[in-house]
């Protein structure tokens, strides 16, 4: 047995626990109870750590540290932060101070931020206004779960962030109104190693959690990714779903197809799923563009082509060699990698028919998984062979989704 990994929380948790903190020092220091830090993160007589509520109604404490702003930030006795722990995942956040500030305003000024700001008014919080801040990214782009022109804080952090400053609001019988921002300074730089630029958020990370809890090696949030991506993509639209694993897809479409770097929908090891994600979103068509190593799997019928799913790569060389020229199945089926069997079936002259018949059966596999609900084409290739396999309405396909018919 393993040892088991370790849970850890997400950015709209830090998020929360930041912005409870922040509320609990401000308030504190409205009442004459406690005086401002001096930026050093070491305040008297404040709590050490804060419990937060979280959106899967279990609680967690954090230590956060008070009247504590990043270099170079106004009215650093406003903010304070809390580091972010993820757990034993791979998340780019993992160890980020994530800072909240909160700040009283007036009611005309409250009023002004609710019909002009890039944040968020939720009703049942009618006297907090929740706004993001440096590192934060803007939405630019429609069919995000963040309006186009506002800060990327997603619906569940949200609610958390409010709901946790409400309650000290209530707890302190502060009746005023508050400003409630949101920064994490390192974001601007760290949302280049994520999805945000493709999705159309720019300028920063965005603040995001469903449960609180981030699991740690989820696979749900970048099924969750693919989902968003391919969502956006039918509101921009786009009529055919260019769909493609990884990056040789997004290299040959760019080299050999003229598509842009980026364009094409990235699914990693998901292919089913995301045929699943675009009939759900309302796709009707779909064109996936693959390197053979990958998309051999799926003519073994493999739908997450992850190598803890199984190998299958010489399986499917091997039904693929046996359909065009039986006597040389084995061989290929004893080849070291896709490549090399591609190689040894241009040998035998079968090559260019063994892939088209691997993108024929792919586009079967796909059209059944979809239940009738998608028309598919794939184009296969291979790399160093320069050998492309590709159904027959594959071109038909692109152009559609290129706009030239």
């Amino acid at each position: 047995m393993g040892e088991q990994l370790r849970s850890g929380y997400t950015t709209g948790t830090c998020a929360s626990a930041a912005a409870m903190a922040a509320a609990v020092f401000v308030l504190q220091r409205i009442r004459g109870n406690v005086t401002a830090a001096d930026c050093s993160g070491m305040t008297k007589g404040m709590p050490a750590t804060v419990r937060v509520c979280l959106a899967n109604g279990t609680k967690a404490d954090f230590s956060p540290e008070y009247g504590k702003a990043w270099e170079g930030a106004r009215e650093c006795e406003n903010w304070c932060r809390v580091k972010k722990d993820a757990g034993d995942d791979p998340d780019v956040t993992d160890g980020v101070w994530v800072y909240a500030g909160v700040f009283p305003v007036s009611e005309d000024a409250f009023l002004k931020l609710c019909r002009e700001g890039a944040g968020y008014l939720l009703q049942e919080y009618p006297r907090l206004y929740l706004n993001g801040g440096l590192g934060i990214g803007i939405a630019q782009k429609e069919g995000l779960s963040c309006p186009v022109g506002h800060f990327a804080i997603n619906p569940v952090p949200r609610r958390m962030i409010l709901k946790a400053v409400e309650s000290v609001c209530r707890e302190m019988a502060y009746e005023g109104y508050l400003e409630i921002r949101v920064a994490v300074p390192k974001g601007v730089a760290l949302a280049e190693k994520t999805f945000n630029p493709r999705l159309g958020i720019q300028g920063g990370i965005s603040i995001l959690g469903t449960t609180g809890i981030v699991e740690p090696m989820s696979e749900q949030a970048l099924q969750e990714t693919i989902r968003l991506d391919i969502r956006m993509k039918l509101r921009a639209g786009e009529e055919v779903l260019l769909l493609t694993p990884g990056n040789y897809g997004e290299s040959f479409l760019e080299e050999r197809l003229g598509v842009p770097v980026g364009e094409a929908v990235k699914c990693s090891n998901f292919i089913g799923d995301s045929v699943g994600f675009a009939v759900e979103e309302g796709f009707k068509k779909l064109l996936l563009v693959g390197h053979i190593g990958k998309l051999v799997k799926v003519v073994c019928g493999v739908k997450n082509t992850h190598s803890r799913y199984g190998d299958h790569r010489m399986e499917g060389m091997r039904l693929l060699a046996e359909a065009v020229m039986g006597g040389v199945a084995e061989r290929i089926g004893n080849a070291n990698t896709t490549e090399e069997a591609v190689g040894w079936l241009k040998e035998y002259k079968i090559a260019d028919e063994a892939m088209f018949l691997a993108a024929e059966k792919v586009k079967w596999h796909l059209e059944r998984w979809s239940g009738g609900k998608l028309e598919a084409e794939v184009v296969v290739f291979s790399s160093i062979h320069r050998v492309v396999g590709e159904t027959k309405q594959a071109r038909g396909f692109l152009r559609l989704w290129k706009g030239r018919v």
